[in-house]
């Protein structure tokens, strides 16, 4: 049973997640230094054998380097197709990886035989083809007629519910400004006790009719 009774205690307990989540940012993350030339596949791996490379100027070693950018490359974007087969089903992600198509020509809308090139032509042509019923008569008595439903209740979030939403969220989506993305989500959601916590405050926003302030 949830024990946040108030508007004010779920500020509370939303505000403090908000904390604990901030400070496991700051500990455990580390500023990066990007560049055009930065890439995603690069590893530890092939910093080592670049470096073994500088020191030596050896061709062997140059061979070694190349070797082991091809794998790295060929491990990473193996593994990004796999992911996006067999967890996301989304094979547009793939689109970014190969050359930019150029979008077909387009016509502009006409209405009445003549081209909107103008915003105030465009919208005539839209406002006199949905508004159509603007000003007819609509009887109203119709509702009347209709019988009233039972008030049902909300039924409350379950944690299996909570997860198969989850699990359909895109591991790959940049992250908030609280920097916490789906896949840092899951990872500390497969722990019973912090599920309990985030399902309880999914549960008090719906009773009290309150969405806490963090989460706009």
């Amino acid at each position: 049973m949830s024990n946040i009774t108030s508007k004010e205690i779920l500020e509370h307990m939303v505000n403090k997640l908000n904390s604990i989540v901030d400070q496991a940012w700051n500990k455990n993350t580390k500023r990066l230094r990007i560049t055009k030339h930065s890439k995603k596949w690069w590893s530890e791996e092939c910093n080592k054998a670049l470096t073994n490379y500088w020191s030596t100027r050896s061709l062997n070693n140059w061979k070694i380097f190349k070797k082991v950018i091809k794998d790295t490359k060929r491990a990473f974007f193996d593994l990004k197709i796999w992911e996006v087969a067999e967890k996301s089903h989304s094979p547009w992600e793939l689109m970014s990886w190969i050359n930019k198509q150029k979008f077909p020509a387009t016509e502009a809308i006409k209405h009445e035989g003549q081209p909107c090139l103008m915003l105030e032509n465009l919208w005539n042509a839209l406002h006199s083809t949905f508004n159509t019923a603007l000003h007819r008569q609509v009887n109203t008595d119709v509702f009347n007629k209709l019988s009233l439903k039972p008030i049902k209740v909300w039924a409350p979030f379950s944690k299996e519910e909570f997860r198969q939403a989850l699990n359909k969220c895109n591991n790959s989506s940049v992250p908030g400004p609280n920097k916490l993305t789906w896949r840092h989500l899951k990872i500390v959601l497969n722990l019973d006790s912090c599920m309990s916590h985030i399902v309880n405050i999914a549960n008090a926003c719906i009773n009290l009719g309150h969405w806490p302030n963090h989460f706009k």
